[in-house]
């Protein structure tokens, strides 16, 4: 008779054992004001805050937070939300809504076992920022990090549409007559040549770049690496357009003939480097550079980041526009897109009774948690800054 590990107890039937169906959850959501730099969204308008109050949800708004979106306080008031001056109250809620990361001294004011829903920005990020909300066992999740069913990442991809449409409407305002604009309208008039626009990277902000241009009219021609981007690009704008890989002479001949280039390249840690100082150099004088990819530190050689105060500058007679957060210029916009992708999100976690619960059930939310009670359960920012990391499905199952 083989001997068995187990007792005869144990290998008596066992009743089974079922998870409790988990009650719905109250959030208690704050909003602080912006203080970043530039920084002009808010992440709830006020409808997706009625529809949070109007589940039985407490969402605490900072005075003045949504004014640079233009929604008043009174707006948020009567959508059922509290407002108050204190900045520290609002950063006492047990879940945090920001657009921009907070700051470490933000971090401060935050209570231990906090939860914080905002972009990461991690080429901006410092150790000392997850360091600071590791000791206060924060569990914060990134909109970049958030996954839809279909695997693409909504957050991205709604900011990148922003950023693709406007390239072109900002490049149709610096082609008008002012000191070095040359006085050339955007479009296809009869009889007249048409505007001619290179857009380098066939992604999302490529082909709503492109889309508009055509749109407008322009003659569009795209460059990327990725044959299957390309494609994609031409089947999602039901035309046939220019595509090309990137190649220096091909590439050189259309930067050398057009009056716009877009620059909207994605790369892994940085942005590819594309056109060299050398190309600039051969475009045509008063042409247009818009590169969306500054953020990543931009894909021409002569790109510096601007602001949006002061957004242009001239390098090689050519007006580089080089501005990091094109989204924040079109704030009301940029607001409504993210309110729509989160509030879903934050319905499901009060839905599944909590946050725990929710990361469980939805692989989506899960993939958009970067740090779990405290603890980096993201390998990519663990490299990154050479930070210990962990599995969540370690944690969480």
């Amino acid at each position: 008779m083989s001997l068995s590990p187990f007792t005869k107890e144990q290998l008596l039937p066992q009743e089974e054992k079922l998870e409790i169906a988990r009650h719905k959850s109250q959030l208690f959501i704050g909003i602080p004001k912006e203080t970043s730099y530039q920084e002009r969204r808010i992440c709830l308008t006020p409808d997706a805050v009625n529809s949070l109050t109007y589940q039985g949800h407490r969402v605490m708004i900072e005075a003045g937070a949504g004014v640079s979106s233009s929604y008043t306080d009174k707006e948020y008031s009567e959508a059922g939300a509290e407002i108050t001056q204190d900045t520290k109250k609002v950063f006492g809620c047990p879940m945090l809504l920001k657009v921009e990361p907070p700051t470490v001294a933000e971090i401060e004011m935050m209570n231990p076992k906090t939860i914080v829903l905002s972009a990461i920005q991690l080429k901006t990020r410092k150790k000392s920022y997850f360091e600071a909300l590791s000791r206060k066992k924060i569990t914060a999740l990134a909109f970049e990090y958030l996954k839809d069913t279909d695997g693409s990442y909504p957050a991205v991809k709604s900011l990148s549409e922003i950023a693709g449409t406007a390239s072109i409407l900002i490049a149709a305002e610096l082609m008008i007559t002012n000191e070095f604009g040359k006085g050339l309208l955007f479009g296809n008039i009869t009889g007249v040549a048409p505007t001619e626009v290179v857009i380098l990277g066939a992604g999302t902000a490529g082909e709503f770049a492109a889309r508009t241009a055509i749109g407008l009219g322009a003659s569009v021609k795209v460059f990327d690496n990725s044959i299957t981007k390309l494609r994609r690009l031409q089947n999602n704008l039901n035309q046939r357009i220019f595509t090309s890989t990137i190649q220096q002479k091909a590439l050189l001949k259309a930067l050398r003939r057009c009056d716009v280039a877009i620059g909207a390249m994605r790369g892994a840690e940085r942005c590819p480097v594309v056109v060299s100082e050398t190309m600039v150099e051969h475009m045509k004088k008063g042409a247009v550079i818009v590169d969306i990819s500054i953020d990543t530190g931009g894909c021409f050689e002569t790109s510096e980041v601007t602001t949006h105060e002061k957004p242009t500058f001239i390098k090689n007679n050519v007006l580089h526009y080089c501005v990091p957060n094109i989204p924040s210029r079109y704030s009301k916009t940029a607001s409504l897109s993210i309110s729509n992708i989160i509030t879903p999100y934050l319905l499901q976690i009060a839905e599944d009774g909590g946050i725990e619960s929710a990361i469980r059930c939805n692989t989506g939310l899960k993939n958009g948690v970067y740090l779990y009670h405290g603890i980096l359960t993201n390998k990519a920012i663990g490299d990154w800054f050479d930070l210990p990391d962990n599995d969540i499905n370690l944690i969480v199952f």
